[in-house]
């Protein structure tokens, strides 16, 4: 269920979340050039480290270097406030792929950790193959 305020409107947060639901129905995941997310986050990429593919999931980034896998989270409205996190491909115990159906539009990546119950999910929009992400996390995970 939605809150909603005093006067019965929606609060600024929760359109924000609605907003950027209907921005993934109109295809905004999509892959980004190898080399121009090597420029944008050189700062995290250790010394001779290489970007091989790279995701916009909406606000959020997947990275895929020839060492491990970087999750980009924007957080909070303005997207100030960014966590990056690291995954070792030798931490990756398995992970799996749904692709998308009829009606449901998005295909969804989950990859479980070791050390972690829980797998770290990841939804993907008809404008990225997610068979292509599949490939690539086997190509690194399988080394």
């Amino acid at each position: 269920m939605t809150p909603v305020t005093r006067t019965g409107r929606l609060p600024k947060i929760a359109v924000t979340f609605i907003w950027g639901d209907h921005m993934a129905l109109f295809g905004n995941a999509h892959t980004i050039d190898s080399g121009e997310a090597q420029q944008e986050y050189a700062r995290l990429l250790g010394n001779g480290e290489q970007v091989h593919a790279a995701y916009l999931l909406i606000r959020d980034t997947i990275l895929f270097t020839d060492r491990r896998l970087i999750l980009v989270d924007k957080q909070g409205i303005t997207g100030k406030k960014v966590e990056y996190h690291s995954i070792p491909y030798r931490s990756i115990t398995h992970f799996a792929v749904e692709t998308a159906g009829t009606f449901d539009l998005d295909a969804e990546l989950k990859i479980w950790v070791s050390g972690t119950a829980a797998p770290i999910e990841k939804t993907f929009t008809k404008g990225v193959d997610i068979y292509e992400v599949q490939a690539i996390l086997t190509q690194f995970v399988a080394k």
